[in-house]
């Protein structure tokens, strides 16, 4: 049976799956540094005074050393990682992203056996073998990419470092998510990424990049963006990893790229083949035997 840990990945991976078609659209006309400042600071806004009336408990009785972990966790997987991957989105596309991203559970369950000691049981790797192979047949081929980036491995490389920032970063906050309320760590992680962009913001040489045209931005797709595909999929993302391994809950967000092309269908019309409905019945065999792992001794 699942657990709370594994319900929360799932719905983690569905909900960024709305953000990311949402940001796609969204990059047309907002510069990559300047969304990422935004959207995490609409999610700040609305969150911090739930958390500091008290819906999560009081301040938490973090050590100096963890704050500082948390605070630098919230800078690498969210300030960082996060404008790298809208960059890398930008040029690539979200079908090309999603490739990219299954990078992710692999680093994740690499960092997690070195750093956290954890190891899967038979029926999860054969999951993590199923959802890996579903999401690879849900991208499409070279040939059909509807688009062409002029910077195609800056891309790829621009991509592949925000993945695996945001591995690392989920991975060096995985023992204090486990002891600590979800939404203060969640506040603080907000916090630190949102006081390392603006600091950036103010450096005169990078004001260039955060300029874009008020009056052409679609604000409520933007709050939509922010308060869904950030804020709720952030407080999921990291609730998964709080009450589930690092490695499980790495591998249950990966079928976040297979969420992006069924909601692309529905929403967008997108037309679904037979090799991506092979892709999403493998990946959603993967998730039942990850949960079903759960259970194995």
């Amino acid at each position: 049976m699942a657990g709370i840990g594994e319900v929360l990945a799932l719905g983690s991976a569905a909900t960024w799956a709305v953000g990311v078609i949402l940001a796609r659209q969204l990059g047309a006309t907002i510069p990559p540094l300047s969304l990422n400042l935004l959207k995490n600071a609409l999610v700040l806004l609305a969150l911090a005074p739930l958390v500091l009336l008290g819906v999560d408990g009081a301040w938490p009785s973090l050590p100096a050393g963890e704050l500082a972990v948390v605070l630098l966790s919230g800078v690498l997987g969210i300030a960082v990682a996060d404008t790298l991957y809208f960059r890398a989105l930008n040029e690539l596309g979200a079908g090309r992203m999603g490739i990219i991203g299954n990078l992710y559970s692999p680093l994740v369950l690499l960092l997690g056996f070195v750093f956290l000691d954890e190891r899967l049981a038979w029926p999860q790797w054969l999951g993590f073998a199923l959802v890996a192979g579903g999401v690879l047949l849900v991208g499409r081929p070279p040939g059909q990419w509807q688009t062409h980036p002029r910077h195609a491995l800056r891309g790829v490389l621009i991509g592949m470092l925000a993945i695996a920032l945001m591995a690392v970063a989920i991975v060096m906050v995985k023992r204090t998510l486990e002891t600590q309320p979800l939404l203060w760590i969640t506040l603080l992680r907000l916090a630190g990424a949102v006081a390392g962009l603006a600091l950036v913001a103010a450096l005169p040489a990078l004001r260039p990049a955060f300029k874009f045209d008020a009056r052409a931005v679609p604000w409520p797709r933007l709050l939509i963006a922010a308060w869904l595909g950030q804020g709720l999929s952030m407080v999921l993302w990291l609730g998964g990893y709080k009450y589930t391994s690092a490695s499980v809950a790495a591998i249950l967000n990966e079928s976040a790229s297979v969420f992006v092309v069924v909601l692309a269908a529905l929403w967008l019309r997108e037309p679904l083949g037979r090799r991506a409905y092979a892709g999403v019945m493998l990946t959603f065999t993967g998730i039942v035997c990850m949960l079903l792992g759960r259970a194995s001794p």
